[in-house]
């Protein structure tokens, strides 16, 4: 949606196919970065944006038992918005669709899955498409895939995945929020349990962290025990977690961190999860996702609108994001396997690691992984000029 948006600002023609009727999915991840912030402002929509209800995150801390400890202040990162905000993705792709559709040159198809790659001679020339009572073939100088982790354009390409490895999957819930309660993101630590407690401004969302594969045995032993857990770990929700009724209010996501050898084929490129799956840890997926569509737009606008795009165009798009992407999975893996897997494998509430108590006592090292999560590795910036004058209101 980014990507169509960034094009459509050159005039460029615009297809973006969307397989739903609408955006609202549950549990996507909704953590928009200080750096798309940035790039919101760099399109000049970054005021608007913020009109709509979101919640501002300053800092980030986990809890120990009873020991709160704070390892990130984004009061410092090098951008106009010092704080990373949370807002529903069906929200922030609403908001995205609305301002692309202020272009003439940008079309969105709801109800639209691409299912089949077109190939002719080698070269990728459009997408087979299911929309409501017809089949569609729709043709273009370049296919882009933005399909998620499990991608069917991806799987139709044929291209080889480099699986990294997680042993953890999350268990994602929702909770009421009530008066007294935190207003920061945290993260609660228990004996051989982890739970993330997002602010949602009326509820909480929760992602209660597990061993990987471990989901059905939790299942197995009943929903109560499972409030328990839940009650255990964070006391505060106690007198909540009855509104988990059934097993239907919690979600399964299996985390996957994998990355594509080649995210190219001529007339395919490959960005977002399709070309990268993230673990959660961090809540960067979308960060990543959103600096690819920038670093397309930036590499690709020119030779579209030339009518000159080669492969070659497509693996310079790989070659500007392969480092952030491998540093941020690298990052994220470590803490998978030394941090993660040692606390969920725990019979007791662990002390909290060194480093976490050195961040705890250095407001100044607190810049560090604050400005790694809410700015990352190689920040891009929108360097496309808008070409064709928008509409004064959506259609």
């Amino acid at each position: 949606m980014m990507l169509g948006l960034l094009l459509a600002r050159t005039g460029l023609q615009v297809e973006v196919l969307e397989k739903h009727a609408d955006f609202l999915r549950d549990f996507r991840g909704d953590t928009i970065h200080a750096s798309t912030l940035e790039v919101m402002h760099e399109l000049g929509l970054l005021g608007e944006f913020l009109q709509r209800p979101h919640q501002k995150i300053q800092h980030l801390a986990v809890s120990f038992a009873d020991r709160a400890i704070r390892f990130a202040d984004f009061g410092h990162v090098p951008t106009r918005c010092r704080f990373i905000v949370l807002m529903p993705q069906w929200d922030f792709l609403n908001f995205i669709a609305e301002q692309a559709k202020r272009y003439p040159s940008f079309h969105l198809r709801m109800s639209t899955e691409a299912t089949t790659l077109i190939e002719e001679h080698g070269r990728i020339v459009g997408v087979n498409a299911r929309a409501p009572q017809r089949q569609l073939a729709i043709r273009a100088d370049l296919i882009v895939a933005a399909d998620g982790r499990d991608s069917t354009l991806r799987q139709q390409a044929g291209l080889r995945l480099k699986e990294l490895g997680a042993p953890i999957d999350v268990l994602w819930l929702r909770l009421s929020k009530q008066p007294g309660d935190p207003d920061e993101v945290i993260g609660r630590v228990g004996a051989g349990a982890l739970l993330v407690m997002l602010d949602r401004g009326d509820y909480w969302q929760c992602a209660y962290v597990i061993g990987k594969g471990g989901a059905e045995a939790i299942r197995g032993e009943g929903i109560a025990a499972f409030r328990e857990r839940i009650a255990a770990i964070a006391p505060l929700l106690s007198n909540r977690v009855a509104e988990l009724d059934d097993w239907n209010d919690i979600k399964l996501l299996s985390v996957s961190v994998n990355r594509l050898v080649s995210w190219a084929r001529a007339g395919l490129l490959l960005i977002g999860d399709a070309a990268h799956a993230m673990s959660p840890v961090g809540g960067v997926g979308i960060n990543l996702a959103i600096q690819d569509a920038v670093a397309a737009s930036n590499l690709l606008a020119e030779p579209l609108r030339k009518g000159r795009l080669t492969l070659r165009h497509l693996e310079a798009v790989q070659e500007r994001r392969q480092l952030p992407t491998r540093v941020t999975q690298w990052l994220q893996v470590a803490i998978q396997n030394r941090v993660l897997r040692r606390l969920l494998a725990s019979r007791v509430t662990p002390q909290p690691p060194l480093p976490l108590r050195w961040l705890a006592g250095s407001p100044y090292l607190q810049r560090l992984p604050a400005r790694l999560i809410g700015v990352g590795i190689r920040p891009e910036h929108v360097a496309t000029d808008e070409l064709v004058a928008p509409q004064a209101s959506a259609q």
